[in-house]
Order: C-alpha cells, then sequence, then structure tokens
C-alpha cells in the first residue's frame, strides 16, 4: 500500500462536465506528434464518440502512435468488436481490458489521455453523450451529466504516462520476466517526487501494489481535516473504515456534506440509505441530487486539499475496479471545486433525521436487506476486504 507522492509547478486546469472536456481532448489529440495513450470505461456510438475516435484516427494518419485502451464491459462487445476493426484499419493500436471475465470481475474504470509527455486529462467523465444516461442511450437527460475532470501540464504528467504505458505493456503479451521486471520499475518514487514542495499527487487503484491507495488517500484527508469536508459521490456504499471517518469528522465540529446522487439504480439507493441514520446521528449532512445524472467523483477538504477522478465510493472502486485520481493542494483550485459543489448542493434535497424516523419497517428491513446482501456479495468478490 503507497502514500501520495506529490510534484510541484503543475498547471491543472478543472473541466466541468463534456462542454469543457471534449474540446481539451480533442484539442490535446489534435496536437500531438509523437504518441498518444488513451484509456476509458465506456466508449459509446453516439456523436460524441465519434468525434474522439475521428481525432485518434488523424493522429495515427499523421503517424502518431495510438495507443488504446477500453473497457470490454463498460463499453460492450459489440461496440468493442466493431471499434477495433476501425481502429486497427485506420493504424490505432487497440487493447481490450478483459474480455470475458477471463481476469476475473476487475475492469477498468479510469479515463486516461496522456500526450506527448506534455498534457494529461484525468477524470470520470466517459466518452459518450453528456445529454443521456451513460447505461442506457435511449434515456435522455434534463441538464447536462454533472461530472468533471482535470487537464494537467508540468512534472506530473510524468507519473500519469508512466501508468498509462504500463497499463498497455500490462494488457499485452509479457513473460513472466518482464512482468517482475515492470512491477519493480514501478514501485520507485523518483527522487524528484520525494523533494518538490506539495502541490498534486497521481494515484491509482489496481489488485497488485496499489490496492488501497486511493482510499488511504481519503482516509489521510479525513483524518485531516479541520474546518469542511465537502464529497460528492454517484455510488455511496464506503467500507466501514471511511464511515467511521466521515463520522469521526463530523463528532469533532468539522463541516461534513455528502453530495449523493441518486434514482439510476433502486438497490444502490437502498445501500446508501441504509447508512444514513448513523451518518446523521453522528453530524454528517447528506443531500440528494436529482437534477440530472450524478456521475462526478470528487472532494473538497478544509481550504486546499481536493481531488478528482474515476473512483467512486463503493466497494466496486475502492476494492475492485482499475481508478485513477488526481490529488490537488491548491487553495485556488479548491476553491473552484467547491464553488460548483456548492452549487450541486444548493441544486439538491437535503435529507434530515426526522425523514428516516417516519418510514415503514417494510422500507427500513428493505434498506438493511439490501446492504447485507450488497456486503455479501462484495465480500465475495472482493475476497473478503470489503466490509
Amino acid at each position: 500500500m503507497r502514500s501520495v507522492h506529490y510534484t510541484a509547478h503543475n498547471d491543472i486546469k478543472l473541466l466541468k462536465c463534456g462542454t469543457d472536456y471534449f474540446p481539451a481532448l480533442i484539442g490535446a489529440i489534435d496536437s500531438a506528434k509523437k504518441e498518444v495513450y488513451f484509456e476509458t470505461y465506456i466508449f459509446a456510438d453516439d456523436a460524441t464518440g465519434t468525434l474522439v475516435l475521428d481525432a485518434l484516427k488523424r493522429a495515427a494518419a499523421r503517424g502518431v502512435l495510438v495507443c488504446m485502451i477500453t473497457d470490454w464491459f463498460g463499453t460492450g462487445r459489440r461496440r468493442v468488436n466493431a471499434m477495433h476493426a476501425q481502429l486497427e484499419a485506420a493504424g490505432v493500436h487497440h487493447r481490450v481490458f478483459n474480455p470475458w471475465f477471463l481476469r476475473g470481475i476487475t475492469r477498468t474504470h479510469r479515463k486516461i489521455c496522456v500526450v506527448d509527455f506534455e498534457v494529461a486529462l484525468v477524470g470520470g467523465i466517459n466518452i459518450n453523450d453528456d445529454m443521456f444516461c451513460d447505461y442506457d442511450h435511449n434515456i435522455s437527460l434534463e441538464a447536462p451529466r454533472w461530472d468533471f475532470a482535470v487537464q494537467v501540464k508540468g512534472p506530473l504528467v510524468d507519473a500519469i504516462h508512466m501508468e498509462a504505458q504500463a497499463q498497455w505493456a500490462r494488457l499485452g503479451k509479457m513473460n513472466l520476466v518482464r512482468r517482475i521486471k515492470l512491477y519493480r520499475k514501478m514501485r520507485v518514487v523518483g527522487k524528484e517526487l520525494a523533494k518538490n514542495p506539495v502541490v498534486a499527487g497521481f494515484v491509482v487503484r489496481d489488485n497488485l501494489r496499489n490496492r488501497r491507495t486511493i482510499q488511504r488517500a481519503y482516509l489521510q484527508a479525513l483524518g485531516q481535516a479541520r474546518k469542511s469536508v465537502m464529497l460528492a459521490n454517484p455510488y455511496f456504499a464506503p467500507g466501514h473504515k471511511l464511515r467511521r471517518a466521515l463520522a469521526q469528522a463530523a463528532q469533532r465540529g468539522v463541516d461534513v456534506v455528502l453530495l449523493i446522487g441518486v434514482g439510476e439504480f433502486r438497490m444502490q439507493d437502498a445501500v446508501a440509505h441504509s447508512f444514513y441514520p448513523k451518518l446523521l446521528a453522528a453530524g454528517v449532512k447528506i443531500v440528494e441530487y436529482r437534477k440530472t445524472q450524478l456521475h462526478a467523483k470528487v472532494a473538497v477538504v478544509d481550504d486546499d486539499w481536493a481531488t478528482v477522478g474515476s473512483s467512486n465510493i463503493d466497494a466496486l472502486s475502492l476494492f475492485l475496479n482499475q481508478e485513477a485520481n488526481v490529488v490537488i493542494k491548491d487553495v485556488a483550485f479548491a476553491q473552484a471545486l467547491r464553488q460548483h459543489i456548492e452549487q450541486g448542493i444548493a441544486d439538491g434535497k437535503v435529507i434530515h433525521q426526522d425523514d428516516f424516523k417516519h418510514i415503514g419497517r417494510v422500507q427500513r428491513i428493505g434498506y438493511e436487506l439490501a446492504f447485507w446482501t450488497y456486503r455479501l456479495v462484495m465480500r465475495i468478490f472482493s475476497v473478503g476486504k470489503y466490509a
């Protein structure tokens, strides 16, 4: 398990929704001169997907090395197969993550693009249209999907590039000796990272050396919080350590606010609701967001700690899937993200303890059954790591 390693002197720009993200992504790909490493969970067959796909093809046509990874389950078998033929014909190198669950249940849920060692984009935004539900394009949204990413320039790009390159190598044909050498290389922390003042760090979750790195980053920030915690997430089912950290922060006087996306999956909502009574009793404030699909995985702690990435606060993200977040220690960035979360809170519905005092016994039992079912399934899939 590893801590966050930070670098200084980075230029990090917050990108809200696809209106900010896709022009930045396509612009970066169109500016590529040497290489593009690209990885995503969902790559939809829609107008937005076509724009990004065309940009990748254009880069390959210019002689740029383009290496693209899509998740077999998230993107879908038929879509992956159709894209693969197009990409290979256009000179884009394409690898598929964990087809037919041959590597177990884990998925790559990361959204990463690195161009020419110069610019990287990391966040929670998939390649799909903002105005349609990401799991069913037949469902239109009343407002653009609420999501975020960051554009990174500076020394941190090296760490993101190294991870993207290593992921590409891992999905290729490698003998045991090469895999061991790659593993050892990825464990090395450069001296520059250790000496530079704190500004930003890149954290990933995998099932090897970074099994709980993202959770540890959250736990450290919550443990050090003195004034406020604002956390927005669509799928809220944290393990007991994170639940305890949130409650303890509120109990020592920290203003803890959770902005939780609801309305997508009834089972997921029921699991989240099972946590509400104890968190509310500890002083945690909970707001449910229903204006549109909340897909953001972001948080701000106190005045200068923030994170943006792909990791949900649930068992799949924290204990099974491959994820990637950027942690930023910067007052201006934290303030900008805080303002967006505050607007989301203003658009949401505040949940009170009294709301749970009047629910019927059947509904209360339903919440508990949902939690225990979820807990059992996730403990099996995570080999006992989720609790």
